[in-house]
């Protein structure tokens, strides 16, 4: 019996080593994907990314280069689009079988989603000079909008007019965030909509994403507007 307990009592200290030596290295990786994914997407916050890898014992899924769930969230992302940057102000994903290779500075998830979040004082600045953009309540039936309003100078009167419109916002493309204005109050006054069209109307493109992340499509709230993106064989690093 004796003997037995010692064999026991040397099992449950082998058991908690392999715990803490799991965890310490668990730490260390996400430590270092943080580190890649921050220089990646250039994320201007002083923070590291938040990086969470799932499933124990993490140990065996070094040995098999294959991680079963890597989960990242990014806060203040610069994104550049020609000469205007569009900031993102949170990314969130969630990236499943992630395989290692090239020394383990390599990691590609067979798929992945995730969510760009891009509040309106980020779509503002998107926007050109003067465009104001912020939540515009529900429309008849129900449904979130995105309020626009911006002024523009009408050369064929010489004077400056100023409108409030309601957009949507889509995507195309699979990386282009676009507005859009439904329809231009006082657009039967020659050059009002094209003016303002000019100003409110826009595409921005938003880079900096892992390599195979797509968006998909859009969710208006009254913090913003949430962008989903999926996508296979996502490039988290390397």
């Amino acid at each position: 019996m004796r003997a037995l307990r010692i064999l026991l009592v040397t099992l449950v200290v082998l058991a908690g080593l392999f715990v803490a030596a799991d965890r310490i290295a668990v730490n260390l990786a996400e430590d270092e994907v943080a580190k890649k994914l921050k220089g990646q997407l250039g994320a201007a916050s002083s923070d590291d990314p938040s990086v969470s890898i799932e499933g124990f014992p993490f140990l065996t899924q070094v040995v098999t280069k294959e991680l079963d769930k890597v989960k990242i969230e990014v806060a203040d992302v610069t994104a550049t689009t020609s000469d205007r940057q569009v900031r993102l102000s949170k990314v969130t994903m969630e990236a499943d079988d992630v395989r290692l290779s090239n020394n383990f500075g390599t990691a590609v998830a067979e798929r992945a989603t995730g969510t760009v979040h891009l509040s309106y004082a980020d779509l503002s600045k998107a926007a050109d000079e003067g465009v104001q953009v912020s939540y515009g309540g529900k429309s008849t039936s129900g449904k979130d909008q995105v309020k626009v309003t911006a002024s523009a100078v009408l050369p064929m009167l010489g004077r400056t007019v100023e409108r409030s419109v309601y957009s949507t916002v889509s995507v195309t493309g699979g990386d282009t965030v676009r507005l859009h204005a439904d329809k231009v109050p006082g657009s039967r006054i020659p050059g009002v909509e094209d003016a303002i069209r000019k100003k409110i109307d826009f595409d921005r493109r938003i880079d900096r994403l892992p390599e195979g992340l797509k968006l998909q499509k859009v969710e208006t709230t009254k913090d913003g507007v949430d962008v989903s993106m999926t996508g296979t064989d996502v490039r988290l690093a390397g």
